[in-house]
């Protein structure tokens, strides 16, 4: 096969077209990441982000599982990755807020005798804890 010389104009050109569509996937995932969050938060009134924070303060991830989430190694309970697109929860609850929510701060409640402990985690942190669940539609 011939040796065909590529002009440096081609070859600059192929680089501008890779780091062009690189950036445009890079911001297509950002922007639907965003897009995720915020729709969590209008659906629970929760803040994902305190959520977070909360989920990895109160020690969640000592019992579950959930990729991509610092300390939230556990394999005591379920994992809770795709957690948002469950139908249930606890094993008896419908996926709402407000079940996740009641689940959070009083599980005992719901299923009496159950492994996952009472945390006293207050109204406030519950919501923001459901709604970074609720951000959960898949493995990262």
């Amino acid at each position: 096969m011939p040796y065909v010389p590529i002009s440096r104009a081609a070859v600059v050109f192929a680089a501008l077209v890779i780091v062009v569509v690189t950036a445009a996937l890079a911001y297509e995932e950002y922007d639907a990441e965003m897009r995720l969050w915020t729709h969590a938060a209008a659906t629970t009134g929760g803040n994902p982000h305190r959520g977070e924070a909360m989920f990895i303060q109160y020690g969640c991830g000592s019992c579950h599982h959930i990729g991509y989430v610092r300390k939230a190694t556990g394999l005591v309970g379920p994992p809770l990755d795709n957690i948002a697109l469950r139908a249930m929860i606890a094993g008896k609850l419908s996926n709402t807020p407000g079940n996740v929510e009641q689940w959070i701060r009083d599980p005992q409640s719901v299923t009496p005798g159950t492994d996952m402990p009472n945390l006293n985690v207050s109204e406030r942190d519950a919501r923001d804890i459901t709604a970074f669940l609720y951000t959960r539609t898949s493995v990262k």
